[in-house]
């Protein structure tokens, strides 16, 4: 963090807002999808956007409050674009229903925010039977490749695998088409430098209750986010896509995200949230630079914290680990 709001080459810091980073910036004509877009950070970057002149689709678990979000938003914005659509990443059937249903809209699409998360929930397992955090917080992103998604972790993180997946094809044409840059967000944390385990991600050992932790899921589900977006980079490269694909730390923000599973600490995080945490427009900001910021044009395969460039642990750099991870996504997304 740029301590004391020190801002950084940038121009900004970790006191800079949503807004204050996309000022002056006009998003018009793009679309864009958001996932967990109902509530905290994803609600806040759905309305910068919208301010921005984007065309938002909302994915959310839960439609009547997307829908109660989208009202708000056009309270204060009467003329945002915004549609509200049923995504819930922790199954994969939601992923493919959604990804069929975006597809036979016609609809472009110039970005993709895989935003929705959990942090540290209990060990449990996905419908598609693998550990939350992992299945919600990465596999669905790499479905939305392929159409433009984190599952509860692993659920987040197989759901947006397959997500990405599924929107990849509709990614590039608009990029194509309109021949605009498109950027692919994920959304990721510091915990995959303070959490973790040794090797990266435990491969072998994903649904294994036994030797599960927390936290160190958690920084399995952040790390596998990182890994993702740096594959996706390296393939659209290779490829001469013009499509980038980055990752980012929001931030530490009070949110819904812990208390979910974490009352405990409710009475404790209103406590000292004023003095040390970010608030949701700070925590949104670094995805909303990320996703329409010029000075990120062309820029692919970095991470990114305060709106700034960061470095991540040495693992995130892995090639190696980035393919073996690719690969184990595809067979945990494979229909079969």
């Amino acid at each position: 963090m740029w301590i004391l709001g020190r801002k950084g080459p940038s121009g900004f810091s970790a006191c800079s807002t949503a807004e204050e980073v996309t000022e002056g910036i006009d998003g018009t004509g793009l679309t864009a999808i958001v996932t967990g877009a109902s509530s905290g950070i994803g609600t806040e970057t759905t309305r910068v956007l919208a301010l921005r002149g984007v065309h938002v689709v909302m994915a959310v678990r839960n439609i009547d409050t997307g829908r109660k979000v989208r009202e708000a938003i056009l309270k204060e914005n009467p003329n945002a674009k915004l549609d509200v659509m049923e995504l819930d990443l922790g199954s994969m059937a939601s992923v493919r229903k959604f990804g069929s249903e975006y597809k036979s809209l016609g609809l472009p699409l110039n970005l993709l925010i895989n935003n929705a998360g959990v942090m540290a929930p209990p060990f449990m397992l996905t419908q598609d039977n693998i550990e939350l955090q992992f299945g919600t917080n990465h596999i669905v992103i790499f479905i939305t490749l392929l159409l433009m998604n984190v599952l509860i972790n692993v659920k987040l993180f197989t759901g947006h695998f397959l997500l990405t997946n599924i929107l990849l094809e509709t990614m590039k044409s608009t990029a194509r088409e309109s021949q605009k840059e498109g950027r692919i967000v994920i959304v990721s944390s510091e915990g995959h430098r303070r959490f973790g385990y040794p090797e990266g991600v435990r491969f072998d050992k994903i649904n294994d209750k036994s030797s599960f932790r927390t936290m160190y899921a958690y920084g399995q589900s952040k790390l596998a986010n990182i890994l993702h977006a740096n594959e996706l980079a390296k393939r659209f490269k290779e490829e001469g896509v013009e499509i980038t694909a980055n990752s980012l730390h929001p931030g530490i923000i009070a949110t819904n995200l812990l208390r979910r599973h974490h009352s405990i600490v409710n009475g404790v995080l209103s406590t000292v949230a004023k003095c040390f945490l970010q608030s949701i427009p700070q925590g949104a900001a670094t995805t909303c630079y990320v996703a329409l910021h010029p000075q990120v044009k062309g820029v692919s395969g970095e991470y990114f914290s305060d709106s700034n460039l960061a470095k991540p642990i040495a693992l995130a750099k892995d090639e190696e680990l980035e393919k073996k991870l690719w690969d184990f996504s595809l067979s945990l997304t494979d229909p079969k």
